[in-house]
């Protein structure tokens, strides 16, 4: 299995261009360090940490729509619901899973995924 690093996106409102047009489809990369690091330099994210947010949406959409690119103003111009929808969808294709590996029950005998914490390894 390829590990996967773009992930499709259908916005539940759209972006909509000065021409009237509405961009819903879209993909997303997964994030690198530079994407979480650099934009800590921006003035904008100085005066308002809130500003990282668009910075790093515009820095992981690769496409949307038939745009022919992605910047912090098509950022800026989402609807808020669409806006939600891809801080949750960055949050989610970046977040580590926790590793588990498979258990049995001592109760119940059942078959379970038990969670490995490398935080408390070796406590």
């Amino acid at each position: 299995m390829a590990f996967q690093t773009e992930f499709e996106f259908t916005l539940p409102r759209g972006f909509v261009d000065m021409n009237g047009n509405v961009h819903r489809e879209g993909i997303m990369r997964l994030a690198n360090a530079g994407d979480e690091i650099l934009p800590m330099r921006d003035p904008r994210v100085q005066q308002n940490p809130g500003y990282l947010t668009i910075i790093l949406l515009a820095r992981v959409i690769t496409k949307l729509g038939s745009l022919p690119s992605v910047d912090t103003n098509v950022i800026e111009k989402l609807y808020t619901m669409d806006l939600a929808y891809l801080q949750d969808l960055y949050q989610r294709i970046n977040t580590m899973d926790v590793p588990s590996y498979k258990g049995v029950c001592p109760h119940c005998g059942q078959q379970i995924d038990i969670p490995v914490n490398f935080m408390e390894a070796g406590l």
